[in-house]
């Protein structure tokens, strides 16, 4: 089911980077990179902090064809996306729950502590749109009162709780899923934000 979903979240991803290199009038190279990064960023990240080598698209080149691709197409498509918003709003809490327990089970197979698997399995989550936003020259979204992040740390929490108390693999990824999703959908319904913090005044 994870494959499934994770092949759907990159092609969105792709897609929304592409879109965001638009805003900044890039060319088709910067489009494709902007894309590649956005796709396949988060987990690049996390197998060099891990150390786990080869990483992984390496060793799937279709993933490269797919996001690529995914991101010229939709320069051609552009004009038309805004009428699909919410689909892609969907699709991208789909990708940031499945990327977040994908990066916790890679976490978990090299056996590290659980809180590296947490953090691996946000960094696999999170990181691709915060480089996308970094090399937009934008604040990444991820820091901007979205409750975003915080859906990363909910879903690898409840995935390794399920887990240690014994739960089947397959039933713990399910409910963690769907939980991760819930949470996040509602968030954007519901307008859910973390407090922010302003600080103005200057030192003289």
């Amino acid at each position: 089911m994870l494959i499934t979903i994770y092949l759907i979240a990159i092609t969105a991803e792709a897609m929304s980077g592409a879109l965001a290199a638009g805003r900044r009038n890039m060319d088709a190279f910067g489009v494709a990179v902007i894309a590649f990064v956005t796709a396949l960023g988060g987990g690049t990240i996390r197998d060099m902090i891990l150390g786990h080598f080869p990483i992984s698209w390496t060793q799937h080149p279709e993933y490269v064809y797919l996001v690529i691709g995914a991101g010229l197409v939709t320069t051609l498509l552009a004009r038309f996306m805004h009428h699909l918003k919410t689909v892609f709003l969907v699709l991208d809490a789909m990708g940031l729950v499945a990327f977040s327990l994908i990066g916790c089970e890679v976490a978990l197979k090299m056996h590290y502590a659980t809180p590296i698997v947490i953090m691996a399995g946000m960094t696999t989550g999170i990181f691709g749109g915060i480089l996308r936003d970094v090399l937009c020259n934008r604040v990444p979204l991820v820091f901007r009162q979205e409750l975003y992040a915080s859906v990363s740390l909910i879903v690898c929490g409840l995935y390794l709780s399920l887990q240690r108390y014994g739960m089947a693999h397959d039933a713990a990824t399910l409910i963690a899923f769907s939980g991760g999703l819930g949470i996040r959908l509602l968030a954007i319904w519901r307008g859910w934000k973390l407090p922010t913090f302003s600080y103005q005044k200057r030192w003289d």
